[in-house]
């Protein structure tokens, strides 16, 4: 059968508009258009927002810990080539530079491995909730009181994971003993504790839009490998890009706290002429807490709950697109 320019543009409104997912002969797509999507995520923050404070708390604690792993995966392989070497066949050692933008992209082609894990496994992550309940509170289909009994339970529980990923399977297990790995984590962790408040706030807010963007593609997707593809791509675009994620600098600048802080580990750090003089003793734990998380959070929960869920609740929700009707 023949579908004409203006019956398919018109299915094209009425997709948008009151969330269809189906093909104009009737085979049904393999995503869910916007609206769909704005109210699977409405049902899911009002979910959220409802689960008892224990099941939080462990649900965010695995959150903080896949996030984790994939931070950890993304200092493993851009520390590693960073300053890597190969041997010539006469035996000589050639020094591998490669240019900072591909080691970036490096570190930003592994690290979504750890919200695929939030996705698909199942977790709760605070930089995605600023999302989920914001939309159920606007909709009116959750409190304030929830959003807020979500978000910090979350938050604490993300932070107890990551840092028993940093603390136990990545410092203790002694990956970051020896250069280069050493010098990245020291590295990554001190620039990021070396930001102004107004840059890692803007930073933030730049992470979770894309962020949300990635969870809110994949709530779109009906199968599993298009929910990794949903994540991959934006996640990957935030990593190299450079912006900041308040959970992942949970691993990031603790790790990087717990290396320079190493007697043994630290004298090679000054070997190699590597600065950390914003991980060193107690003032590292304040830099970590005061000039990096408490910034980055606030940008993290503007970028989700303004940019995000502000403004798709308002276009697909409070405002509904209007469907044309048929010419006749």
């Amino acid at each position: 059968m023949k579908t004409n320019a203006w019956e398919l543009q018109l299915w094209l409104w009425r997709c948008v508009a009151s969330g269809r997912p189906f093909h104009p002969g009737g085979r049904r797509l393999a995503f869910k258009p916007p609206a769909d999507i704005a109210k699977a995520a409405i049902a899911a923050g009002c979910t959220k927002c409802n689960i008892t404070w224990q099941k939080l708390l462990v649900l965010g604690f695995l959150a903080g810990a896949y996030i984790a792993f994939g931070a950890l995966l993304s200092e493993i392989v851009a520390g590693g080539l960073s300053n890597g070497t190969i041997t010539a066949p006469d035996g000589s050692v050639w020094k591998l530079a490669l240019p900072a933008g591909l080691v970036k992209f490096a570190a930003g082609a592994v690290f979504p491995v750890g919200l695929m894990l939030v996705v698909i496994a199942g977790s709760e992550l605070f930089t995605g909730n600023c999302m989920f309940a914001p939309l159920s509170v606007l909709n009116r289909e959750a409190t304030l009181r929830g959003l807020i009994k979500n978000w910090s339970l979350v938050y604490a529980g993300n932070f107890l994971g990551s840092i028993f990923v940093a603390f136990f399977l990545a410092y203790q297990c002694g990956f970051f003993d020896n250069l280069p790995w050493a010098a990245w984590a020291a590295t990554v962790a001190n620039t990021k504790c070396g930001l102004d408040f107004w840059t890692a706030f803007l930073r933030g807010i730049g992470c979770n839009w894309l962020v949300c963007l990635a969870v809110w593609l994949a709530i779109s997707s009906e199968d599993v490998i298009s929910k990794i593809f949903s994540c991959w791509f934006p996640i990957m675009a935030f990593v190299t890009i450079g912006f900041e994620h308040s959970v992942a600098n949970m691993f990031f600048i603790p790790l990087g706290i717990f290396v320079a802080n190493n007697p043994e580990i630290a004298s090679k750090l000054a070997e190699a002429n590597v600065g950390s003089a914003n991980l060193l003793g107690g003032t590292g734990w304040y830099n970590f807490l005061v000039t990096n998380l408490i910034p980055v959070t606030l940008g993290n929960i503007v970028g989700a709950a303004l940019f995000v869920a502000a403004l798709y609740w308002y276009v697909y929700l409070r405002s509904p697109l209007c469907v044309p009707s048929q010419k006749k």
